[in-house]
């Protein structure tokens, strides 16, 4: 039995839909991407924003098709649309024989066991931790990199988020569980090791009484074949002295940090549920920087929240300028049904919310240049990701970079590179997100 596996959504989802890509292939069955040798489809799905419901919906449309005229013998939705509209899914899309809830990672052979039975049920069993240690991942990154799920869930209750509600409060997983699950990833060769979660930086506190991060990243260190451990999802009101300490001192922790901050309006702020002002974040940025020079720090906006004036707009932008994001996202403010938000007075029309996302995004894709601009002729060490052929080059990514979400790096290289490997180069020209290197030894 061949199944063909779709993971849609968040880098939290893939690692989702590795672990259940392990019990499949513990169980014996195998995976193919090509739709046309499938006997199964499973889709894990993302309802975070419309965008992401949008394409979520269209999929399992697709695969509907291809279930309805027998091409498939089962089609299995997982992930949060499945856990947040499994009614809806069921009446509007009867192709679907059985949805696994985002607790039941553990259930996907048994869900598709019993379609092929002919006993299909579903598997909603509410919001338990899957036992990650416990199972064997199948890497689907390219196998030099990869993410370690440290928590689910979230306490926060920003009025515009729906993960709460599908995911459930936040619970850490045990810190033994997770030290087994990155040193097997190691064993397969992961270099880089890219912590996630709804929210990493209270790693633990449920568990132990404590923020445990730093102590979990010093346990990840020993770990002597993973090179880099990056944070990501740091939310800014939880990052400790004693977290910068640890990514100041320890060698294999990149000089980078995530920090969702969403909004530089405090009234933008308050009214999202979020705990810090924006002085509160230039305070943090300013710590940062002045303890790790060299840090690169990420963040995301979200543009035409409700109630968002002129004015408000005018402090989210002066606080990029005055901060400098080394990369930054901005989102149009999503209308989620159920979340305080989607009540809130002053909704913000798609346009104004667009139109402000552009200018921001402009202002980030200048800073971007001037920050790329000050690094020619400086070293950075680099991970290999691939080779151009057609052009000699390789691809890799600095310590600045986050698989998937930020830039590249191109090599010119005189001795012939393997994916990833870790070299040193320096830089020789800069783009708005993209830079171009020599390898150091050739210099």
């Amino acid at each position: 039995m061949k199944v063909l596996f779709i993971s849609l959504g968040c880098d939290k989802n893939s690692v989702d839909s590795e672990v259940m890509l392990g019990f499949l292939s513990q169980s014996g069955y195998s995976f193919t991407d090509d739709e046309n040798e499938a006997d199964i489809a499973v889709i894990n799905t993302c309802c975070f924003i419309n965008d992401a419901k949008e394409e979520s919906i269209n999929t399992i449309i697709e695969m509907g098709e291809l279930r309805s005229s027998g091409q498939l013998r089962a089609l299995i939705v997982t992930g949060c649309l499945g856990q947040r509209y499994t009614e809806d899914i069921h009446n509007e899309l009867p192709e679907v024989d059985a949805i696994v809830g985002i607790g039941s990672l553990e259930r996907i052979v048994e869900a598709i066991d019993n379609v092929l039975k002919g006993t299909p049920r579903d598997y909603l069993d509410g919001n338990s931790l899957p036992l990650h240690g416990n199972n064997k991942r199948v890497v689907t990154t390219g196998g030099y990199y990869d993410y370690l799920k440290i928590a689910e869930g979230c306490d926060k209750h920003c009025t515009y988020c729906v993960i709460p509600s599908v995911r459930g409060g936040f619970r850490s997983v045990p810190m033994e569980e997770l030290i087994a699950e990155a040193t097997e990833l190691a064993s397969k060769g992961v270099k880089e090791l890219s912590l996630v979660a709804q929210e990493t930086t209270l790693y633990g506190l449920d568990l132990y009484g404590h923020k445990a991060l730093p102590e979990l990243i010093r346990k990840l260190c020993q770990i002597e074949e993973l090179k880099i451990i990056r944070l990501l999802y740091c939310y800014p009101e939880e990052i400790t002295d004693e977290l910068i300490e640890v990514i100041k001192t320890e060698e294999k922790v990149a000089h980078y940090l995530d920090i969702p901050i969403q909004s530089g309006s405090d009234a933008i702020l308050r009214l999202m549920g979020r705990r810090t002002s924006a002085q509160d974040i230039k305070n943090l940025v300013n710590k940062l920087r002045k303890e790790i020079p060299d840090i690169c720090l990420r963040t995301t906006l979200i543009t035409g929240f409700p109630g968002e004036t002129k004015e408000c707009h005018l402090e989210s932008v002066d606080m990029v300028r005055d901060l400098r994001f080394d990369r930054l996202g901005v989102f149009p403010y999503s209308k989620e049904e159920g979340t305080p938000a989607a009540k809130m007075k002053g909704q913000v029309t798609r346009k104004l919310k667009n139109e402000r996302r552009d200018e921001l995004m402009l202002l980030a894709q200048d800073i971007a240049f001037e920050i790329n601009e000050n690094l020619v002729g400086h070293k950075l060490w680099a991970i290999i990701e691939g080779y151009i052929p057609e052009e000699n080059i390789y691809v890799g990514r600095t310590y600045r970079d986050a698989p998937g979400v930020d830039g590249y790096l191109f090599i010119k290289a005189d001795r012939e590179l393997i994916s990833g490997d870790i070299v040193d180069v320096i830089i020789t020209e800069a783009h708005e997100y993209d830079l171009i290197g020599e390898l150091y030894e050739s210099t």
